[in-house]
């Protein structure tokens, strides 16, 4: 913002009444170079951990801490018919995976996943409706 504000100011000195045929500031036929305004810089995003159930425990062991994972939403219908899978996130990393034998019963596990803070809300959410899988990016 600082940067498109001098750019701007830069830009209206040039052109100001000083720099008219016939001033001190510039020559003749001589051409004002303006800096281009570089893009914003990314701003940085603050991660959150975000317990996750994925349904396949066989899955899970394959994963590693540091791992970059896409998180799939499949919803729950006992007729099989409940809609469509859906991404909920994209190349979160795995920041925790359970040790072995730390299964549910119903054969999921629980990864802890570093996301954005509005990313983990949409897990949170896809993993009380839907069955959660990841691909491994």
């Amino acid at each position: 913002m600082l940067l498109a504000l001098t750019v701007a100011a830069l830009t209206v000195a040039g052109s100001g009444a000083g720099s008219g045929p016939g001033s001190d500031t510039a020559p003749s036929g001589a051409t004002t170079v303006t800096p281009r305004a570089r893009p914003p810089a990314a701003v940085a995003v603050r991660l959150v951990s975000a317990p996750v159930r994925i349904a396949d425990a066989e899955t899970v062991r394959l994963l590693r801490a540091g791992d970059r994972v896409d998180v799939i939403a499949a919803p729950n219908s006992p007729m099989g018919g409940g809609g469509e899978a859906r991404v909920v996130a994209t190349g979160a990393r795995v920041a925790e995976v359970p040790r072995s034998g730390e299964t549910r019963s119903d054969g999921g596990a629980l990864v802890v996943l570093s996301v954005p803070r509005s990313t983990a809300a949409a897990l949170a959410g896809a993993g009380v409706t839907s069955q959660l899988a990841v691909t491994v990016c």
